[in-house]
């Protein structure tokens, strides 16, 4: 086809030339009714070629999600290929690429890689400059990115999905305030401190426990970095020279090593033990009263939601606000209401 009649067809229907070409040459990406104004000019023009008919392509979509093996992000994982395959391929075609929490720059270069051929980018990402500066490069080439879990404040992004991690913070500290009844400490366990999500919750337990229990000591907090070496060896040096402890709150990945610490210590199920995400082990924690209270993010909510933003999006332009509509409810668990 000459380039004046793609300039034509494109000036009838009021869009560029590179949509026309999408449409015409059926590379998907481009919506329905975009799609029916494409095929109506090229009619109008008397174009002597088989039309493609006027059905949405299935949008390329990119997610990224960490591969640190975790309960979490292996149900997260799981989630989007069951929303995607709900969906049908004739709507979305979801891809899915497990990244290193180690390496941002490659997650950097990744994203911008993806951009190129991809209508809509989700991604679970650190908060550090290459991040921020792929962010701007996917919305300079207009292609939208959806954040989740961990939140990426001012970036060029369409929202972000996840739960509110300074309320989850909060209300741990608010339920170890009220439980730790015996004397002693209160340890911190965070996960990695390059996502905003663990200084959220830390910051939002330390407010609370310094408001309602000022009298408890609140040892430094132990940076486990999500690596189980790490953070059995900074429990255990922590317990060996604490008089008494009272509670243990972790942010992240490690409950079989904080546990089998407690245990080692004679502290398992005798002091106030709260964690995050709602799994076999932490189930099984809970069950045997050595856990008192989970908080789970509800990964299937994170997927379906992150999703469907996305589509609204491509589809029709919706512009979702930055944090409201992506906002995702966390789920507290004792032993008595496991699902």
């Amino acid at each position: 086809m000459k380039k004046l009649t793609l300039e034509s067809v494109a000036k009838m229907a009021g869009v560029g030339i590179a949509t026309v070409d999408r449409v015409l040459n059926e590379r998907g990406g481009v919506s329905l009714e975009t799609t029916r104004k494409v095929l109506k000019a090229a009619r109008e023009a008397g174009l002597k070629r088989l039309l493609p008919e006027e059905y949405q392509h299935p949008w390329q979509s990119e997610v990224f999600l960490s591969n640190n093996g975790s309960a979490f992000f292996q149900q997260l994982t799981a989630h989007f290929s069951d929303v995607a395959s709900q969906l049908g391929y004739r709507r979305l075609k979801l891809h899915k690429t497990l990244v290193t929490e180690a390496q941002p720059e490659k997650l950097a270069q990744s994203m911008i890689a993806r951009s190129a051929n991809r209508d809509g980018i989700i991604v679970f990402a650190h908060d550090s400059p290459p991040i921020y500066r792929a962010l701007a490069l996917c919305r300079s080439r207009n292609v939208p990115v959806i954040t989740i879990v961990t939140d990426l404040p001012a970036a060029d992004r369409l929202c972000h999905v996840g739960i509110d991690q300074y309320q989850a913070g909060r209300t741990a500290g608010l339920l170890m305030s009220k439980t730790a009844h015996q004397a002693g400490d209160i340890v911190m366990v965070s996960g990695r401190f390059d996502y905003q999500a663990h200084r959220q919750r830390i910051a939002g337990f330390r407010e609370v426990m310094t408001q309602r229990a000022p009298q408890r000591y609140l040892r430094e907090v132990l940076l486990g970095q999500d690596d189980r070496d790490t953070i059995r060896s900074l429990l255990a040096r922590t317990l060996t020279q604490s008089q008494a402890i009272a509670g243990v709150y972790n942010t992240g990945m490690g409950n079989t090593d904080v546990s089998d610490t407690l245990r080692a210590h004679r502290l398992l199920g005798h002091c106030t033990y709260i964690t995050h995400e709602l799994y076999p082990v932490t189930r099984q924690l809970l069950l045997n009263d050595e856990v008192a209270f989970t908080l789970d993010q509800h990964a299937q909510q994170h997927a379906r939601l992150s999703i469907d933003l996305l589509l609204r999006h491509l589809e029709t332009g919706y512009q979702p606000d930055e944090y409201q509509e992506g906002k995702v409810a966390f789920r507290l668990f004792t032993a008595e209401n496991m699902a």
